[in-house]
């Protein structure tokens, strides 16, 4: 048993994969619910339309916390067969839904699902490969994701100018969780043992609380986690408002479906390049700049129009997201104990997600009191901030290591 990817690289492809199948999930949902929303249940309030977002974000944000925290007593699979077990009824549910609220439902059983899936396939990933190559790994996991993500929000958005809104889109999630629940069943393997083997020869000081160190007191895991909340709550607004603004601009949904999926599509293949750079090149400067083009990309969404300016900016965003994801995980990684890893990991995704949340209640209020584009001028500003913060506070040597 030795750490690394080219000795684990048919366990680590099988895990790609199953992760590929995760991001499909989310992907189902990310060109049609606000269109959905509108025509099955007459909703046009902002804050309302988000409200699935909110839902989503907060559970997978806890799930995250407690997947982290539970992964050394229970098992990696265990955790992770469970996440596809509860993901097989969700597009069973929203096809049938009858109410908004069993949207809200599907959604609060979408974040548990993928805090339990996404959590899980990162750490078993970085428990196989090691240290030297932990950057690359990340990319590609949220490589896989990330572009299925974008796949399948062009495929939801074709099938639904296709055939309409419901059912046909939802029947993508059907096929995706269950081969994603056999794939995990049948083909993937515990990765714990790893972590021991890891931990003789690691010498980083195992921290004294946590949650604690990586939300505030440590100057590299709170700025890395702050960034995560942001990043996520930038996201979260371009989840709800994007498709809106579209709408707005008389956009059908086969070119919304175009339009939002070039930004996790470039999010999903930047990520080849940049967690390999995570490795060698200097963490601090790879989240800066990706929070900063982030930030700059989403304040010029409210004055374009044309197909080609949003489908510009929508690039950027994804490149912006590409520097920053996997640096983030690697990171933490770097920063932590190999026994504390999980854990860690796990309170970062926490904060981190529970920006999609942060992020869909203050964009959806926004829009609702001054109007969507004050909403995303908003969310621009917050997050240029956060590339500050980076700056201001993340020690520069410390994650400016190099490989071995």
């Amino acid at each position: 048993m030795k750490l690394g990817l080219k000795e684990n690289w048919k366990q680590f492809t099988i895990l790609v994969i199953v992760n590929a199948f995760v991001g499909g999930m989310i992907g189902m949902e990310r060109t049609i619910i606000p269109k959905f929303a509108e025509i099955e249940f007459g909703i046009a309030s902002k804050t309302a339309i988000l409200s699935f977002i909110t839902a989503f974000g907060i559970t997978k944000a806890i799930t995250n916390y407690f997947t982290g925290k539970l992964a050394n007593r229970f098992g990696r699979k265990n955790l992770l067969l469970f996440g596809w077990t509860l993901a097989i009824p969700i597009p069973f549910i929203l096809i049938h839904a009858e109410s908004w609220n069993w949207v809200i439902f599907a959604n609060i059983l979408l974040g548990i699902s993928q805090g339990l899936t996404w959590s899980s396939t990162v750490v078993m990933k970085i428990d196989l490969v090691g240290e030297k190559d932990r950057g690359l790994a990340m990319g590609l996991n949220e490589f896989a994701g990330y572009f299925a993500v974008g796949l399948v929000a062009f495929l939801s958005g074709y099938i639904a100018q296709k055939y309409g809104i419901t059912p046909y889109p939802f029947y993508l999630g059907i096929g995706i969780s269950i081969i994603g629940f056999l794939l995990t069943l049948f083909f993937v393997k515990d990765t714990r043992v790893f972590v021991h083997q890891e931990n003789t020869t690691n010498k980083t000081e195992k921290l004294e609380n946590i949650f604690l160190e990586t939300t505030f007191k440590n100057k590299t895991l709170s700025a890395v986690t702050q960034a995560g909340l942001v990043n996520n709550l930038n996201d979260g607004m371009i989840w709800g408002l994007l498709p809106i603004v579209l709408l707005s601009l008389n956009y059908d949904s086969e070119n919304i479906g175009v339009i939002t999926a070039i930004y996790p599509t470039v999010w999903g293949f930047g990520q080849l390049i940049t967690g390999k750079m995570s490795d060698i090149y200097s963490k601090k400067k790879m989240l800066f700049w990706g929070m900063l083009v982030q930030g700059i990309a989403i304040l010029f969404i409210p004055f374009s129009t044309e197909m080609y300016q949003l489908a510009t900016i929508s690039a950027l965003l994804g490149f912006g997201t590409a520097l920053v994801y996997p640096t983030f995980l690697s990171a933490i990684a770097q920063a932590t104990n190999p026994t504390q890893r999980a854990e860690s990991i796990g309170t970062f995704r926490l904060w981190r997600d529970l920006g999609y949340a942060i992020g869909a209640i203050i964009s959806g209020i926004t829009a609702d009191l001054f109007g969507v584009n004050y909403a995303i001028i908003l969310i621009g500003v917050i997050t240029i901030l956060s590339s500050v913060i980076i700056e201001v506070r993340m020690p520069k040597d410390h994650l400016q290591k190099t490989n071995n």
